[in-house]
């Protein structure tokens, strides 16, 4: 059975993708948990960070190996910087937004979930770095809404409701307004 065994993975031989301007690498996934758990390290530019949102059927877990991040949590606005390990059940809204110049985090899922998604969005990385830069969006979708299907396959709620965490903005968009 998956997961039925310990496992060591370096993060430079996992699987590592590009999506929102963030670096994932999976470093545990469904297949090595047997969708128990997964665990991602990501790095961030500054201004990263989701809309509110819950994830249905996931809880999700932060550690932050550096940097620092703003999170809103079921409305209440908290700061946290290295070292600091951050708890969101699920069901939970919540958002989160990179003040410093980059985080380093590790990201995790019970049972696993949103590693999949990503690995099925987001563009294989060439290099564990932050992506190349892109043209800045002019007026078109909000690429973090996804269509309903696949927020259903994923148990992700985009909430509507005000973002009191923008703006997010990476400083490459300073110049574009």
């Amino acid at each position: 059975m998956p997961g039925s065994t310990g496992f060591i993975h370096r993060n430079d031989a996992r699987p590592a993708y590009w999506m929102q301007d963030i670096l994932w690498i999976m470093l545990a996934d469904a297949n090595d948990t047997g969708g128990r758990w997964s665990m991602m390290e990501q790095l961030m530019p500054m201004g990263a960070g989701p809309p509110p949102h819950k994830h249905l059927w996931s809880d999700e877990t932060f550690y932050i190996l550096d940097g620092q991040i703003t999170y809103l949590i079921e409305g209440e606005i908290k700061t946290a910087a290295t070292g600091a390990f951050v708890s969101i059940a699920r069901g939970t809204g919540h958002a989160f937004r990179v003040d410093s110049d980059t985080a380093r985090i590790l990201n995790g899922y019970t049972p696993a979930s949103m590693e999949a998604m990503i690995a099925e969005l987001g563009t294989k990385a060439t290099e564990l770095t932050l992506p190349p830069p892109r043209p800045p969006a002019r007026g078109g979708p909000d690429e973090r809404r996804m269509p309903e299907e696949l927020l259903t396959r994923y148990g992700l709620v985009w909430l509507d409701e005000p973002d009191p965490l923008e703006p997010r903005r990476h400083p490459k968009d300073k110049a574009h307004g």
